[in-house]
């Protein structure tokens, strides 16, 4: 009788270690599989982390698998949440769709200074990603202390501390939309107390800046900052929004020029205003002035516009066209696009690079570049180009309201 009880203990336990086995074997593919379907998903909705927001993961919790982490994307969670059932995979939700509860009622925010320096990471001591200028509108995500996770209209996610923006309802964004705007169109320059240029600065401005139009006085428009202050500014600096937009025309003639006018600017990395530029900053603020915003970095401004040029053929290029360099794909390595300048005519582009300068491809030229000559990749041409990630302005609605 003990030997029979001993055998059925026996056969009980081992039954429970091997059940125990199989569970934790179906919990260890559960696992495995979420994970390969996140990977999946990122990869469809979020393939570049600078402007899609999908920092997603699963972990086991007490033999339940838990979805944790957040992201911007509502269609991307929802893709993952039907996929993982499709496999009849349970789980817990843990996922923090952004803008949060806390964020919803200022879900928007304008930038109020001159140019706002939008960073990895929020602290000052990050890396600089990308700067934006005055009356940009820019999306909020969340907050931590005094620093605001945003993007860009460019979509561009970076953190910027709270004196650079000044959040907004829904209601009073609508009505900032909706008023008169006013654009700066110097390079550089300054607002006043009065209407009057010996009166007080209130503040520096850069070309690109957009401000609420008030009224005239003078030789004067007075304009009104998005925290409320109220300024003057030369009419002679600046141009009635509508106006601006009307005579836009980004021939290469007017690319060309607003390039030569950034002349010398010294090199920033993360810039993009007239304050400092790296090389796709100047590229892109060059085509901001004349109303279109392409994407920030030159690994992403590539893939726009269509393809003139890829084997040195620079006979087919046209100013304003965007010429792009790096290390060309391997067998083994992958293409990296490093530097991007804009091509001006006569062998030569412009770029910025110590500083805002220009070089020529032409051999005997005293300016040949011969290292951005070795590591040229190719040519895209961004001008008419019918090209979703390219906004422009005179038919967007980024800073005025939807007619």
């Amino acid at each position: 009788m003990i030997d029979l009880l001993k055998k059925i203990t026996l056969i009980s336990l081992v039954a429970l270690i091997v059940g125990a086995c199989q569970n934790s074997e179906k919990e260890n593919k559960s696992l495995f599989d979420s994970q390969e379907i996140i990977a999946e998903v990122s990869k469809e909705y979020a393939p570049d982390k600078r402007v899609a927001l999908f920092n997603v993961d699963a972990e086991e919790n007490k033999g339940k698998l838990v979805l944790k982490g957040e992201s911007n994307l509502p269609e991307a969670v929802n893709s993952l949440k039907l996929k993982l059932e499709e496999k009849q995979i349970e789980y817990t939700d843990s996922i923090k769709l952004l803008p949060g509860e806390g964020m919803k009622e200022t879900h928007n925010a304008l930038v109020k200074i001159s140019v706002a320096n939008l960073r990895s990471n929020p602290a000052h001591s990050a890396e600089l990603a990308t700067q934006a200028t005055m009356g940009t509108p820019l999306k909020v995500f969340k907050k931590e202390g005094s620093w605001y996770l945003v993007q860009t209209p460019d979509k561009y996610l970076a953190w910027v501390d709270n004196g650079g923006l000044e959040p907004v309802t829904d209601e009073k964004f609508e009505t900032w939309r909706a008023a008169p705007k006013l654009v700066y169109t110097k390079a550089f320059g300054f607002s006043y107390k009065e209407d009057r240029l010996d009166s007080q600065v209130v503040s520096d401005l850069v070309a690109g800046s957009i401000l609420e139009l008030l009224g005239e006085q003078d030789q004067f428009y007075e304009i009104k900052y998005p925290n409320g202050d109220k300024a003057f500014i030369e009419k002679s600096a600046a141009q009635p929004y509508g106006e601006w937009i009307a005579a836009l025309n980004p021939s290469g003639e007017n690319l060309i020029k607003t390039s030569k006018s950034l002349m010398g600017l010294p090199y920033l990395w993360g810039g993009t205003s007239p304050k400092g530029v790296d090389c796709s900053g100047f590229t892109k603020t060059i085509y901001f002035l004349n109303g279109i915003i392409i994407p920030r970095d030159a690994s992403q401004q590539v893939h726009t516009g269509k393809l003139v040029d890829s084997t040195r053929n620079f006979e087919n290029l046209i100013p304003g066209d965007l010429l792009f360099f790096g290390r060309a794909a391997t067998d083994s390595t992958t293409e990296r696009v490093v530097h991007v300048g804009m091509w001006i005519g006569n062998n030569q582009f412009i770029h910025s690079s110590g500083n805002v300068h220009i070089s020529s491809f032409d051999t005997n030229a005293t300016d040949f570049d011969e290292a951005n000559y070795n590591r040229y990749l190719r040519t895209k041409r961004l001008v008419n180009a019918e090209d979703k990630t390219l906004i422009n302005l005179k038919k967007s609605r980024i800073f005025t309201k939807e007619e």
